[in-house]
């Protein structure tokens, strides 16, 4: 098991401004929105990821979500939690054709980081549909380039959320 002892107050900080982000949100399960978030930082953290890379996990959805913005996260989690935030939000400006592409290159082309998050939201989104026939070939699809765009990455952090993935996609 990792042994955490770096900053706890920055997950904190982190799940607290994710808590407020997410009230009164549901998944389409009509779960409350944030266990979502709150289940990517785990998986996250028990795949070896730092306070960082679980503060990001908890804050990857608000962005794009909510009235916070990258200043919010700059000014409350720091300069990395910040970035790599930005890089799980869609540019919603863009039309779809190009805003997809263009998302799939900004998580390419970002910090390894990124991709972790990418991991453990696709392996908690598959989770959290098998039920559902009629999303099932879609969420395979997200799984399976989200696996792809991270398949020459070797951060151990990586190879063990990836692993777990292409076994769930496996099954």
């Amino acid at each position: 098991m990792h042994q955490f002892d770096g900053d706890w107050g920055l997950v904190c900080r982190a799940a607290a401004m994710a808590a407020e982000a997410h009230e009164g949100q549901a998944r389409k399960n009509g779960t409350p929105y944030i266990q979502h978030p709150a289940r990517v930082a785990v998986l996250l953290g028990s795949a070896g990821g730092d306070e960082s890379l679980m503060a990001a996990g908890f804050l990857h959805d608000v962005i794009e979500d909510s009235p916070i913005d990258y200043d919010d996260i700059l000014e409350a989690c720091g300069e990395d939690v910040a970035d790599w935030v930005a890089l799980m939000t869609k540019d919603m400006r863009l039309r779809e054709d190009i805003r997809e592409p263009a998302y799939v290159k900004q998580l390419a082309d970002g910090p390894w980081q990124a991709r972790a998050i990418k991991l453990a939201d696709q392996i908690d989104n598959w989770h959290d549909g098998l039920d559902d026939v009629a999303t099932l070939e879609k969420r395979r699809e997200k799984g399976e380039w989200a696996i792809q765009i991270a398949e020459h990455d070797t951060e151990s952090v990586i190879t063990v959320l990836r692993a777990k993935l292409e076994s769930m996609l496996a099954s």
